[in-house]
């Protein structure tokens, strides 16, 4: 079954715009999102392989509407959840 993020192989996206001085973040949140991450992966809370999944799940109109770091985010919340880490807000 192919997801929303499959798009290999696929035709019709456009060019692919490549910005020569693209930040890694623009703004500080993305920057703690990415360390939030790293920390949890390295201290065995979850697997890479894991989010990895848990981003490509998200329904189709939250991924596409979603930005890079905002994926990232609600897969963290969505395994740190189902770990009991993290009560329902």
């Amino acid at each position: 079954m192919s997801r929303v993020n499959d798009v290999g192989g696929q035709a019709g996206f456009g060019a692919l715009e490549i910005e020569a001085d693209e930040p890694a973040f623009h703004a500080d949140w993305e920057a703690r999102v990415f360390a939030l991450n790293s920390a949890l992966v390295r201290n065995g809370v979850y697997r890479l392989d894991e989010f990895r999944d848990t981003v490509e799940r998200m329904a189709p109109q939250e991924y596409l509407a979603a930005s890079y770091y905002e994926r990232w985010l609600y897969a963290i919340e969505k395994l740190v959840t189902e770990r009991g880490l993290l009560g329902d807000a």
